[in-house]
């Protein structure tokens, strides 16, 4: 079973081996700022993020092919992965609005509308 929460390297959009565009798919981030701050990481660090890269090219499995059916999907599981409370009120509100448009929608065609009474008596 694929999760979506969890980190993958992106060989498919990847450079070397994935990790840089694994981030950036991981966080929501632009690979390019990814890779600047990798590269800048690899200056400042002496070596120590050269090997947490090589680890996690390693240890992390590669990213799905199937894993994001489109950019949309992609884009609601970065958002959980960021904030999955911010996440999860923002789905509420969907509902919400959803749900009110839908009783108004209900309210127009069980009210008392002549218009629609006389429409639907001229089609029987």
């Amino acid at each position: 079973m694929t999760r979506r929460t969890k980190f993958y390297r992106d060989k498919q959009n990847g450079k070397l081996s994935g990790v840089c565009s694994g981030i950036a798919d991981y966080t929501g981030i632009d690979v390019t700022w990814v890779r600047w701050g990798m590269f800048l990481s690899f200056i400042m660090s002496q070596g120590i993020t050269f090997l947490a890269y090589v680890g996690l090219t390693i240890f992390s499995p590669k990213k799905p092919s199937n894993l994001y059916i489109d950019s949309e999907e992609q884009k609601f599981w970065q958002g959980v992965r960021q904030s999955p409370r911010r996440t999860a009120r923002d789905v509420k509100s969907r509902f919400r609005e959803i749900d009110r448009r839908l009783a108004d929608v209900e309210l127009y065609y069980t009210s008392n509308n002549r218009q629609l009474s006389d429409e639907i008596e001229r089609l029987r």
